[in-house]
């Protein structure tokens, strides 16, 4: 009696254990997927942990970070921004007509136009949602193809070349030592987190996107949350097109196709539900990085880009089995 009273007190105790622990583990799984790929990629090749790889590779995922930090808002609404890959050529290609060769000293207005542009298409993309009530899938799905030929209608489907040095210096400039689009990268992910945990707003969205008709019913404007969140993903797409547009030295009517894939894949890896009201910008920031160090890792091994895609996609897959089987 003795024994079995002390053995349904020991497995309390580890219960309890478990339970307290598992909460750290759940908020920390994604840090230790990241650490468990890059100590893969670091055994497979001898390249891969040098300082000027790593300079490299965060670079390369700062603009899908932007991206999806944009489109982590859209999603804890229970939406989708399919857009923002073609939303970023376009802004891209406004910005570079303003700082060619004939324009120099256009880089404050270039930013503010391109930046401006993926806030409008945004703006529109939450107002076709909102007030005429079209699935996000369908209205951002229009706006990707809507948004691609305008970009080829502005440059009538040529490249914009001779962009300014300045300019170029947004994608492609350190300071200290630290590539200036990751600088952008914690910039915005700095303000976005103390958006989404510390103001109104934030409580607001996830408010919306775990049960939109109770939060209607509390009196929060259901419809200005959900449209300001496609407004915030169109500006960083904007943004992140500035920054593309600068790091390959012209705008190309082709850029930032499939980046939308990459922006939601690295969402759904960093643990939001696609469900809403359930994520955060910290597993976020890291899905960007998980999709960039995959990306880095397989070049250097000399994979193909066809099998990488193959990679991504069955990883969104079981990113979001996953996010059913905690559901």
């Amino acid at each position: 009696m003795v024994a079995n009273t002390m053995s349904n007190v020991t497995t309390d105790v580890r219960s309890r254990k478990i339970a307290a622990v598992g909460p750290y583990l759940k908020s920390f799984s994604i840090v230790i997927v990241f650490v468990v790929i890059s100590a893969f990629f670091a055994v497979a090749n001898e390249y891969f942990m040098t300082w000027l790889n790593w300079v490299n590779l965060l670079r390369q995922s700062s603009i899908n970070g932007i991206l999806a930090i944009g489109v982590t808002f859209v999603i804890l609404t229970k939406g989708i921004d399919l857009s923002v890959g073609s939303v970023m050529a376009l802004a891209g290609m406004i910005a570079a007509s303003l700082v060619t060769s004939t324009n120099q000293h256009f880089v404050l207005w270039a930013i503010l136009a391109g930046a401006g542009t993926g806030a409008a298409l945004g703006l529109v993309n939450g107002v076709i949602v909102t007030s005429f009530n079209v699935p996000p899938f369908v209205a951002t799905l229009g706006m990707l193809s809507m948004a691609r030929g305008m970009t080829l209608i502005f440059s009538d489907g040529r490249p914009v070349p001779n962009l300014s040095e300045s300019f170029r210096w947004i994608g492609g400039g350190s300071v200290a030592g630290v590539p200036v689009p990751v600088l952008i990268l914690f910039l915005v992910f700095a303000i976005g987190w103390i958006v989404l945990s510390y103001t109104t707003f934030g409580r607001y969205v996830y408010a919306v996107g775990g049960n939109e008709k109770a939060a209607r019913t509390s009196g929060i404007s259901t419809r200005t949350v959900v449209a300001s969140t496609y407004v915030i993903s169109g500006l960083l797409a904007g943004l992140a097109g500035l920054v593309l547009t600068s790091r390959t030295t012209a705008a190309l009517p082709q850029a930032g196709i499939g980046y939308e894939l990459d922006a939601i894949a690295a969402v759904v890896i960093g643990g939001t539900s696609l469900a809403g009201g359930r994520g955060s910008l910290i597993g976020t920031l890291f899905g960007a990085l998980i999709i960039g160090t995959i990306n880095n890792g397989m070049d250097l091994m000399g994979v193909s880009s066809y099998y990488q895609q193959l990679l991504k996609g069955a990883i969104i897959i079981v990113a979001v089995m996953l996010d059913q089987f905690r559901k």
